[in-house]
């Protein structure tokens, strides 16, 4: 295996891709100006076989949902031991995918869980932000009663016990960033 190109934001990455096209590509999800995921598609849109395996901390079984959608062969947390991170790579290059093992325990605990639709997720972004049912609702252009409705659903589809559980259960999961 031979490093072809190291990039610090996924601007860079992409340009890094288009320059030396290498067989397999690692990306970490956290990256400044612009994100690993949004790289990643940028990528996979201009070049649908490249092979990417999204090396990051997070676990969130939604944010694995998005990287594997987009077109991640693999994704592996960041505290794997060296050996695995070879065999990975091999994998990958071998036209297969890879899960770690905790991404693999996040999906499947939350297989059978309802999806929060757009607007929840909206509701959920604004009460992380801090704000209170009649911010949500002006800010949303929708009635409070509306609000109050999508906030049960919320807390009843993520099972979170108030709203900041469920902000934080949001987060963890990577249905919403702050």
């Amino acid at each position: 295996m031979t490093l072809v190109g190291e990039a610090s934001n996924g601007r860079e990455a992409i340009q890094q891709f288009r320059t030396q096209q290498p067989d397999v590509t690692l990306m970490d999800l956290q990256m400044p100006e612009m994100n690993g995921l949004d790289a990643l598609i940028a990528i996979r849109n201009e070049f649908p076989e490249a092979r990417i395996v999204v090396l990051t901390t997070y676990t969130g079984d939604v944010q694995v949902l998005r990287a594997l959608k987009a077109g991640a062969q693999a994704y592996l947390l960041k505290n794997l031991a060296h050996k695995e991170l070879l065999q990975t790579i091999r994998a990958v290059h071998a036209g297969k995918k890879a899960l770690s093992p905790e991404a693999s325990h996040e999906i499947a605990s939350h297989a059978t869980d309802d999806a929060l639709t757009p607007a929840e997720v909206a509701v959920l972004r604004l009460i992380a932000a801090g704000n209170a049912n009649k911010q949500i609702a002006d800010q949303l252009s929708i009635n409070e009663e509306t609000v109050k409705s999508r906030v049960k659903n919320i807390l009843s589809k993520l099972g979170a016990n108030d709203r900041t559980h469920a902000a934080m259960l949001g987060i963890k999961r990577g249905i919403i960033e702050l």
